[in-house]
């Protein structure tokens, strides 16, 4: 294993999307490790963030879209690094169906700008590159393994799958230091974007609210909580020298998928202190794949990894977390 403090100590690291709900607590871990971080995002300095001022005070911070070539290569030659992590996406799968040309344009020539800006940087040590489940598609075969052909149909998933192909191109032609991680759904403290279903549940629990469930509530998925994510995609940059990582594409999951009712079942036997949930089945979901899970049995073969979190503990965490944080606003 290796010494993690010892290693990120002093690190230069880029982080793009370093804003986002896995870009921040991936950018809290790296600057309490002592890394020397480059912050890239499209908005910046948000309200709602689990960032501190004290943790900004440690970033280079710069604003603006990844899709920017020009942009993108005057960061790394004024701060080049290390080490990339490269999250910066359109992550709502609902606004890409609406403005798919925006996702594309975010997912896709972004991933490329970044890495073809990498051909020029001496020094990358490894450049992390956040994929999903959602760029395996429809899958006949449960569950996911990295082996499985990319096979999306929609744009969310298919900007995943075309960044996820290019990351691999870069890295098998080129011999840039590429890793691709594609993970579960993520939860956990800090994320805002209400439309996901865990943090939209747990606001609902806290505030009594009804919960609009947009498929019939049958819908199968793996849940990762954010602490595993980001042990995950610290290992890959850890070990990617080790054991020669380029090009390899590694699945995180907690390995336990659920129904979306399930989920709400186990949300509703958390003690808050608060009124149970209560849902109502719109059955409106739309080019949603039904059921979709991953395997990660590589990632703990070969980066050592496996999550500390079950879903029950993680929620629980997660809903802390939130009935703290709405408790706060009343």
């Amino acid at each position: 294993m290796v010494d993690r403090k010892r290693f990120w100590k002093e690190k230069k690291v880029l982080v793009t999307g370093f804003e986002g709900f896995v870009g921040s607590h991936l950018t809290k871990a790296l600057t309490g490790y002592g890394a020397r971080v480059t912050g890239l995002d499209i908005k910046t300095l948000r309200k709602e963030t689990i960032l501190c001022p004290d943790d900004y005070k440690r970033i280079k911070v710069y604003q603006g879209s990844v899709a920017s070539g020009a942009f993108v290569r005057g960061i790394l030659r004024k701060h080049p690094p290390q080490v990339i992590f490269h999250l910066a996406a359109e992550s709502i799968v609902g606004r890409s169906r609406e403005n798919p040309l925006a996702a594309f344009t975010s997912n896709i020539a972004g991933s490329w700008e970044i890495l073809d800006a990498c051909r020029e940087l001496p020094g990358l040590q490894a450049l992390i590159v956040a994929s999903s489940d959602k760029a395996y598609g429809a899958g006949k075969k449960l569950p996911y393994l990295e082996t499985d052909p990319l096979l999306a149909n929609h744009p969310y998933d298919v900007s995943k799958s075309c960044a996820d192909l290019i990351a691999g191109t870069y890295a098998h032609t080129y011999g840039l230091p590429v890793t691709i991680i594609r993970c579960g759904n993520i939860y956990g403290p800090g994320d805002f974007n209400f439309s996901r279903l865990i943090p939209d549940a747990l606001r609902c629990r806290v505030k009594g609210n009804i919960l609009p469930v947009r498929s019939d509530g049958k819908y199968v998925r793996d849940y990762v909580y954010i602490s595993d994510i980001i042990d995950g995609y610290l290992r890959a940059a850890e070990l990617f020298k080790r054991k020669r990582l380029c090009g390899e594409a590694f699945n995180l999951s907690d390995q336990r998928p659920v129904t979306v009712i399930q989920l709400l079942q186990k949300i509703n036997r958390l003690n808050l202190c608060t009124r149970p949930l209560k849902y109502k089945i719109m059955n409106t979901a739309k080019y949603e794949i039904r059921r979709q899970y991953l395997s990660a049995h590589k990632a703990g073969r070969v980066l050592g990894w496996r999550p500390v979190y079950d879903l029950e503990h993680g929620l629980k965490a997660a809903a802390q977390w939130y009935f703290n944080y709405f408790s706060s606003k009343s």
